[in-house]
Parts: C-alpha cells; sequence; structure tokens
C-alpha cells in the first residue's frame, strides 16, 4: 500500500486551508501528478496496481493521472479518505489560522474535526480497501496506491510509526509517497520514498 499525497492546488500555493473544501488541481498540480505515476511506475513495475483516492477532486485527478502513467484502471473512490474537515478555518491562510487559533498542535477550531476522528476515519477507509481488495484478489497479494490527503496521511503515518513520524512541524509535500505494509489489521511503515 502506498499512501500517496494528492498534487498541488492554488490553495496549496497560495497556504490556504482546503479541507473538505473541493479545490481542484492546478497545472503545478497535474505536473507533479504525472511525476509521481513515472516514478511509481519505475518502483513497481508492471505489478498491476489497484489505485483508489478520495472523493475530493484534487485527490481523484492526481489518481487518474498516476493511474493513466501505470496504465492502471480508473481509481475506485473513498468517501472515508477525504481530508481533514478544518471547520471554520477553511479558507483562511496559515498565517491567519495562527492569529486566530494558535499552533496546530493545540488549537480548537469550531466545526472542525479532530485528530483522532481523522485517525480512525482514516484507518477504517484503508481496512475497507483492504478487505474489498483481498475478497477480489485472494490468496494474490496487490499494491495498491492510495491517492489522499495530507492530514489524513500524518495520523495514518503517526499511528503506523507509534508517533514517531513525521515530526509535529514537518509538512508533508505535494505529491509525496509514503508506502506502508499492511498484514490483517496491522499496518507499518516501510520507509519514504522520495519525490
Amino acid at each position: 500500500m502506498i499512501l500517496v499525497r494528492h498534487g498541488q492546488t492554488d490553495w496549496n500555493r497560495d497556504r490556504r486551508i482546503q479541507g473538505t473544501t473541493d479545490i481542484p488541481l492546478n497545472d503545478t498540480g497535474r505536473a507533479q501528478a504525472k511525476d509521481a505515476g513515472m516514478s511509481l511506475r519505475d518502483a513497481i513495475g508492471d505489478a498491476g496496481p489497484i489505485i483508489v483516492s478520495s472523493d475530493l477532486s484534487r485527490a481523484n485527478e492526481t489518481a487518474r493521472i498516476i493511474a493513466g502513467e501505470l496504465g492502471a484502471a480508473a481509481p475506485r473512490v473513498y468517501p472515508g479518505l477525504r481530508e481533514r474537515a478544518y471547520g471554520d478555518a477553511e479558507g483562511a491562510t496559515d498565517a491567519e489560522f495562527f492569529a486566530r487559533w494558535g499552533s496546530w498542535s493545540n488549537a480548537v477550531v469550531p466545526n472542525a474535526e479532530d485528530t483522532e476522528q481523522v485517525r480512525v476515519r482514516a484507518l477504517s477507509a484503508l481496512q475497507q480497501v483492504d478487505r474489498d481488495l483481498r475478497a477480489e484478489h485472494a490468496p494474490t497479494a496487490q499494491t495498491v496506491v492510495v491517492v489522499t490527503h495530507g492530514a489524513l496521511i500524518r495520523q495514518v503515518l503517526l499511528h503506523a510509526t507509534g508517533g514517531s513520524f513525521p515530526p509535529p512541524h514537518e509538512a508533508l509535500p505535494n505529491a509525496a509517497r509514503y508506502p506502508l505494509l499492511m498484514e490483517r489489521d496491522r499496518l507499518r511503515y516501510l520507509e519514504p520514498v522520495t519525490v
């Protein structure tokens, strides 16, 4: 299982909080998605990966571009993979966020999903992906590319590493890839894959 953050949007570029606001990729994001697809093709060869994504357009378009580069079927959509809902902070710049709610680590934003809710939702969605693929392909293991969002990936990685990665203030780059091994209900982070 390889988690991939979607490509850049105008709001990423402008350092605005997107959350569940459905902002499309920009041209830079499309180029990042194409590069990610080519890099994944080099890394996994003709393993015939299955591509899944969040239902938000920036993740789904990234997934479609990657699928095209890999010669894979159109992505399957899992709404449980969507970005953290940031409530009243959606649309704010990072500077506006800090001025209004303080640091990321202890901010209480009205109508926002808390990190534990994101983690539970993310793990449940990944387990559903795993169950679906096992039901269709067992006993053969499948490589799955999961195109999703930064806050969700962060929670999955923190879970898989016992809280040791990523560091609290390290941003996850657009189109970055993070390989995991799912064994039953256990996730193990393998190693970073550079962009």
